[in-house]
């Protein structure tokens, strides 16, 4: 059989899920139905701050078909805590005493059917008192700005966010500071210092599928979650926590996800659902349709301020950054965001006097949480853009310039922790090869090219445990936390397993997350599962591989040394050739049956952030390195942009499934060029102007370029499995500041503020050729 078929290392073979779901027999949650089940509509808030004076319930509960209507009152009866959140506990179930952004649900219609349930929506009356709200972050910071929190709970769910504490009696949520060096000195010691500020709006993740749950209470107290999630442990202990129950009590189960991108994290929906399937005593289905993704997640919206330090022959010297983070009502993660993406803000690049101030700002937005890239896009897109800016005003070729202060293997970076194993000069060349910088005009269109090259830290600390099963026949089963939507995470889990006991793909199966079977997992999210879950699983099989090993040396009387896997069996290398089939071992040492476990066990370890200047010797257990070249077209008449050439390469220190990688890149590509061009929330005193895929525009294939590449650099780690890194957001690193920057050397106008519509580019040229 050839290696692309048996699933080894570095082979591309069909996807496991990949029948399932080009047949339509995949499930996702939202498919499940059980016994009794009822469905549920949401009545939310269309105030951005208010008190909530009271609810009037009784003509939607003598609907036809109406179980229940539920408000914050009636879930103290089954819920020990009202708020949950992984950074603070500042969310509630059902808002209670106050709205604090449109869209905020405020109670719930349970009934026989979603008709019945959403017909009822407008029967409910909520009297509210109009409250001032602060919709920018830089103005929520303002003293007398009105508070959204009087105060919040630290979480503590996370030991990196253990530590973190909001500023009493202000908006701010966190602020994270970074000293290296003395940066006045710095800037006082250089030839040209530049300031520009770049902005980004609130984007939306638009998974094909948006989040459903549904909750099944058992005779036995225990309760079933099935849910769209990307973080099951998460949803286990936080729903035990808020309803009081001990974890063994919670089960969550995850079918595929038909999208997650980070809007699926933490908990959405999973806790209206498990209460009300507790207070009513039946299945309770929760759905979103996909307006309401609106109101449950954004991308933050941010304002960078970058002011930085050169000399004359291109060194940088000293660069101060301040970083406005729109996290909304509720902080999600966004502490975490703020922190780790933060401390990036000043680029891959060696920086000797650093000042970075990064500020996570509750405002009366929907709340802004995880998103692809995890924040790092909003900083790429200003301080990638400002390295143009900065080579143009010394004259210098910005591909040149960029090579000049790339930080290298054993550069400290701005936290002190010293760089290893990333690829930056790597992926900055690979782009800089296929896309060479160039230039033209063809009577009003402008054409143009424009790179960039952006970092990320992986998610550290962070944990995955894993258990692979050998059973009779000597197939195999793999037991592990992370979640399969579309990354391809199951296809390459069962390749790294086929590939430690020599057997096919097709002999490995990798189950859903179930959290009564699965082991913990810290999430499926931030490029880390291919690194962490990956060696978990690996060692996994390891474990297996040695008890087989084990009992062949009995079966073959041969010393272990001597003996290998390979072919679903083990061989004796030495002498007559003698090997027993896996199912043979497995027969001879059970009798009639049995099944050998594996276990493995991987955690990223950091070091504690000095709290006033940000500095760790080992903040992070790895970098990711991706840059990306554009050739743009810009009609000089209209604005107007398209992008027929777009290259992105990646450092993935090895390429386990290159067809996947390839992939990954091109779609994270794909997904930040229409952010780039065409995707931003509009808001105006807090209510949202383009809630749906009407008003609210994202790129189509009409749009998309003509030739996208993808470019797989290999820097390997080794620490990860087989040098593996991992994959799933390098691609949307560095896409906008590329374009921009493209349409900066074709027009000479510098946009600084995304996305990048006409009006704006038009703008950038007339300030130009002023």
């Amino acid at each position: 059989m050839a290696d692309d078929q048996r699933g080894t290392i570095g082979t591309s073979p069909p996807r496991t899920d990949g029948l399932a779901k080009v047949t339509g027999s995949a499930s996702y949650a939202r498919h499940l139905r059980v016994p009794g089940m009822v469905h549920t509509a949401l009545v939310r808030s269309d105030r951005p701050h208010a008190r909530v004076l009271a609810i009037k319930c009784d003509a939607a509960s003598r609907a036809p078909g109406v179980v229940a209507v539920v408000t914050a009152a009636d879930l103290r009866r089954v819920v020990r805590h009202l708020h949950h959140g992984p950074a603070f506990r500042d969310q509630p179930i059902l808002a209670a005493e106050k709205v604090r952004h449109v869209g905020e649900p405020v109670a719930a219609i349970v009934a026989e059917t979603p008709a019945a349930a959403h017909a009822a929506l407008p029967m409910v009356e909520v009297v509210y008192e109009d409250l001032p709200g602060v919709f920018d972050p830089v103005e929520a910071m303002q003293p007398g700005a009105p508070l959204v929190h009087e105060r919040v709970e630290p979480a503590g769910s996370f030991a990196d966010l253990r530590g973190l504490e909001p500023a009493a009696g202000t908006n701010v949520c966190l602020h994270f500071r970074l000293r290296r060096g003395d940066v006045q000195a710095g800037l006082r010691s250089v030839d040209v210092i530049v300031e520009e500020a770049f902005t980004t709006p609130a984007t939306q993740h638009l998974p094909m599928e948006p989040h459903a749950t549904l909750a099944i209470p058992g005779a036995d107290g225990r309760l079933i979650i099935w849910s769209s999630t990307q973080s099951p442990s998460f949803v286990r202990s936080e729903l035990a926590y808020l309803l009081g129950l001990p974890e063994h009590a919670v089960d969550v189960r995850v079918p595929y996800l038909g999208g997650g991108y980070g809007a699926k994290l933490y908990v959405k929906l999973e806790a209206i659902a498990a209460a009300l399937a507790l207070l009513i005593r039946r299945p309770v289905a929760v759905h979103n349709a996909l307006e309401d993704l609106f109101y449950t997640l954004n991308r933050h919206a941010t304002r960078t301020v970058i002011r930085s330090g050169v000399t004359r022959d291109g060194r940088l010297m000293a660069r101060q950054v301040q970083v406005y983070w729109d996290t909304g009502a509720y902080a999600d993660i966004g502490p975490r965001i703020c922190q780790k993406s933060g401390y990036t803000a000043t680029g891959p690049y060696r920086i000797p006097h650093v000042s970075i101030d990064s500020y996570c700002v509750y405002t009366h937005h929907p709340p802004a949480g995880a998103f692809r890239g995890f924040g790092i896009p909003q900083l790429v897109w200003a301080y990638e853009s400002h390295t143009d800016t900065l080579a143009r005003r010394l004259a210098l070729d910005p591909l040149e310039f960029r090579r000049r202060n790339l930080l290298r293997s054993g550069d400290p970076q701005a936290t002190g922790t010293v760089m290893q194993h990333a690829g930056f000069v790597e992926v900055l060349d690979a782009v800089a090869q296929r896309l060479p910088f160039a230039r033209s005009r063809s009577g009003h269109v402008a054409r143009g090219v424009g790179m960039a090259v952006g970092m990320k830290a992986v998610l550290t600390p962070s944990t995955s445990l894993a258990t692979v099963h050998m059973y009779g026949d000597g197939s195999v089963g793999v037991a592990a936390g992370t979640v399969e939507m579309g990354q391809g995470a199951e296809t390459v889990l069962g390749q790294i397993v086929a590939t430690e006991l020599g057997v096919p793909l097709h002999h490995v199966r990798v189950l859903h997350p179930d959290t009564d079977v699965t082991p913990f997992d810290t999430l499926t999210a931030g490029s880390r599962s291919t690194f962490h879950m990956g060696n978990a699983v690996r060692r996994a099989a390891e474990d297996v591989r040695l008890q087989l090993l084990d009992r062949a040396t009995r079966l073959l009387e041969a010393p272990l040394d001597v003996l290998a896997v390979e072919d679903g069996g083990v061989v004796s290398r030495e002498g007559p050739r003698r090997a027993l089939t896996f199912r043979e071992i497995m027969e001879r040492t059970f009798g009639q049956g049995g099944t050998l476990v594996g276990r493995g066990e991987h955690r990223g370890h950091a070091k504690h952030l000095d709290p006033a200047t940000g500095q760790s010797d080992q903040v992070t257990a790895f970098w990711f390195a991706g840059a990306a070249a554009a050739e743009v077209e810009v009609d000089t008449g209209t604005g107007e942009v398209r992008v027929p050439r777009l290259v992105c390469a990646a450092d993935v220190g090895k390429a386990l499934h290159p067809r996947l990688v390839e992939g990954q890149i091109r779609g994270a590509a794909v997904m930040q060029l229409s952010q780039t061009l065409f995707e931003a929330v509009a808001t105006q005193d807090g209510q949202l102007l383009n809630p749906n895929l009407i008003d609210y525009k994202a790129l189509t294939t009409a749009e998309a370029p003509e030739r996208l590449e993808a470019v797989i650099v290999e820097v390997p780690h080794p620490d990860g499995p087989y040098g593996a890194k991992g994959v799933g957001e390098t691609g949307v690193f560095a896409v906008a500041p590329a374009v921009a920057n493209a349409i900066a050397n074709a027009t000479g106008g510098r946009p600084r503020d995304l996305p990048l519509t006409p009006e704006r580019i038009l703008q950038s040229i007339r300030e130009a050729d002023a």
